[in-house]
């Protein structure tokens, strides 16, 4: 009878430990007899009660009163038809037992899985409870899984910088270790040590020893780095950071926490921005007047610590790119006196419970030699591992960016406005953020400048340099810069990118909105059925505006007055549009000053969201609308390489 019910039991296997877990939240989680808010305030959580659960030897039957943990040095373990925590795990003169009060529910739900998990998945089960670890906990603790293909290269990179005896020749503290998985693979253990925020994860570690992990179990042990004071190390890590000679030989080997500071939601104001996880450390109120806001941040706690109060060591970390180029970091950068002596970065997607399209490298600091960063040849590697090139990351704080530039267009003379960019911040991560309409007060909290008939030229040329280059996790932390003053005398560009402006989907002007001063084309050139309320654009191309002051817009004589010239590329977009527009026109009842984006809704419509459709229905307005998109992209390809000459971006 066991065997049958044995056999008819779900086994538990790397797969479906999650899915089983999340199930176990809803049913088992609400029986067990403890305040789960007192708990988490001590860095115990229901993950840790699941391990215990699953951690059991049912003995084939239904019944619990049989059930025996196998894993006596998991932080909860499962006894007596309870739970227990050891003294030790929250340093207490007595074992803590938990209850569970609904021991048939228990029963039903346990009745459906054969414990423990297969004896070849119970290590991986073990070393993967960061996955059991809610999101908000990950980005405090730091429980990110380094994934083995990364941790194997960034050993390759130490051995190929260190040579091939440094595990011999240097110490390695791990300091933000969760349940070690980053050390897998050293092999001189008595040269290793680990710490991590919490006791459960130390026992983790140490159950790890026992079943082989090549360790000192008198090197693991609990420390909060952002917190805790030296003096709580062991004494022979102690000993190591305390000589100078023997720091230099120190590795601080880690991948500390890093949550993504601003995410969409954040931007439109429907999330929170996670930075602020970190402002309670004691590290952060010590240093904080000298790392600025990018000291929000865990990671740069991490790294800050390091420099100033461990001096002299190797630091080789995990971590966002910020560091290097974020303009909320530049009093960081100052601060942080270090030579960066190799990097290489891969896609943040290839690492657990990270969001978003962006680089995460690893980092070899030497802390011995101060220096300001300025700029690094860094290799790429894709998801699989393999290499895809090298790519320069510039300290571009010491230039002025974009947005300083376009700051300079503002408040001309006799400027009458037309529309309004929308413009956060100065790199490729940004550039959903980057579009026109037709006032700021269509947009929460509006950032950005008025366009006016004084800027239009370097507004086109900033919606066309923000644009022109896809975004990638590559490049996602790039930032545009002040240009050189070259394109004021290049008027081709500069009709290039007006060109681009007018017919990119970053153009959202709309009639629906006030006057639409955008309509590139003549009523005559389209068949209008009526009159447009302005001829605005076309009046500027063809140099019909009366101008006050010539040199508003470049700072000496201009030609703005004069009809405008196109290339070729530009001139093909505006015959693709033109068919567009016609085809508009001769639909019945249209509205004769729509904009393109008016254009696009009337052909794409609306989901139940709202958003424009991807596609229509009308298979001639599909045609039309992929010619102007093909002839578009030859344009931007036109556009690109003049983005570096003029240095919006630095090679």
């Amino acid at each position: 009878m066991a065997n049958a019910t044995t056999k008819s039991k779900i086994k538990i296997d790397k797969n479906n430990f999650i899915p089983i877990y999340l199930r176990w939240i809803e049913i088992v989680k609400p029986i067990i007899d403890v305040n789960w808010d007192d708990l988490k305030k001590a860095n115990i959580f229901d993950s840790d009660f699941y391990l215990a659960d699953i951690f059991v030897d049912d003995k084939g039957t239904q019944d619990i009163d049989d059930d025996l943990t196998i894993r006596d040095s998991l932080f909860v373990v499962f006894h007596n038809q309870g739970y227990k925590i050891a003294k030790e795990n929250i340093k207490q003169m007595f074992d803590a037992t938990i209850n569970i009060r609904n021991k048939n529910a228990y029963l039903q739900f346990w009745k459906l899985y054969k414990r423990p998990p297969i004896q070849e998945f119970q290590d991986y089960i073990i070393e993967r409870k960061d996955l059991l670890v809610p999101q908000d906990i990950r980005e405090r603790k730091g429980a990110f899984f380094t994934p083995r293909i990364w941790v194997e290269l960034s050993q390759k990179y130490l051995t190929d910088h260190l040579g091939e005896n440094w595990q011999d020749d240097y110490y390695v503290w791990d300091c933000a270790a969760g349940t070690g998985n980053l050390l897998t693979g050293l092999t001189n253990k008595y040269n290793i040590y680990a710490s991590t925020l919490d006791q459960s994860d130390v026992n983790v570690m140490h159950e790890r020893i026992d079943h082989g992990a090549n360790l000192l179990h008198n090197h693991i042990f609990q420390f909060d780095f952002l917190n805790d004071d030296f003096t709580k190390l062991p004494q022979s890590l102690q000993d190591v950071i305390n000589d100078t000679e023997k720091r230099k030989k120190l590795i601080i080997y880690i991948n500390p926490p890093y949550a993504e500071a601003a995410s969409k939601s954040t931007v439109t104001k429907t999330g929170t921005n996670k930075t602020n996880v970190a402002v309670t450390t004691k590290i952060y109120e010590k240093y904080k007047s000298k790392i600025g806001i990018g000291g929000r941040e865990l990671f740069v706690q991490f790294l800050t610590r390091i420099n100033a109060e461990i001096p002299n060591t190797i630091i080789a970390d995990f971590s966002t790119l910020k560091t290097l180029q974020a303009p909320n970091f530049k009093d960081f950068r100052s601060f942080f006196q270090a030579k960066l002596e190799n990097l290489f970065v891969v896609p943040a997607s290839s690492f657990d419970n990270v969001k978003g399209k962006f680089p995460i490298g690893f980092f070899i600091w030497n802390n011995n030699i101060k220096e300001d960063f300025k700029e690094i040849k860094s290799d790429i590697y894709n998801s699989k591992g393999d290499f895809i090139g090298n790519k320069k990351f510039i300290n571009t704080s010491i230039f002025k960016s974009i947005n300083d530039w376009i700051k300079t267009t503002r408040n001309r003379v006799n400027e009458k406005n037309i529309g309004f960019m929308s413009a956060k911040g100065n790199d490729f991560q940004n550039t959903n953020f980057i579009f026109i309409i037709n006032d700021k007060n269509q947009l929460p909290h509006p950032r950005g400048t008025w366009v006016t008939d004084k800027n239009i030229i370097e507004v086109s040329i900033y919606i066309s340099v923000r644009h022109c280059i896809q975004a990638t996790w590559i490049n996602d932390r790039d930032q545009f810069t002040y240009p050189n003053d070259n394109w004021v005398y290049d008027t081709e560009f500069q009709s290039d990118c007006l060109t681009f402006c007018l017919f990119d989907n970053s153009n959202n002007i709309s009639s629906s909105f006030g006057i639409n001063n955008w309509i590139p084309f003549t009523e005559q050139e389209v068949n209008a059925q009526n009159r447009f309320e302005s001829n605005f654009m076309t009046d500027f191309i063809y140099g019909k505006m009366k101008t006050e002051n010539e040199k508003d817009l470049f700072g000496t004589s201009s030609n703005k007055n004069k009809k405008r010239e196109f290339s070729e590329e530009a001139k093909d977009v505006f015959d693709a549009g033109r068919k567009l527009w016609k085809y508009y026109h001769s639909q019945p009842n249209v509205n004769v000053n729509a904009s393109y984006y008016d254009i696009r809704v009337h052909f794409q419509g609306r989901n139940a969201k709202g958003r424009m459709n991807s596609k229509s229905d009308d298979e001639k307005y599909m045609e039309l609308i992929g010619e102007l998109r093909n002839k578009l992209n030859f344009l931007e390809d036109k556009i690109k390489p003049k983005i570096y000459e003029y240095e919006f971006l630095k090679e």
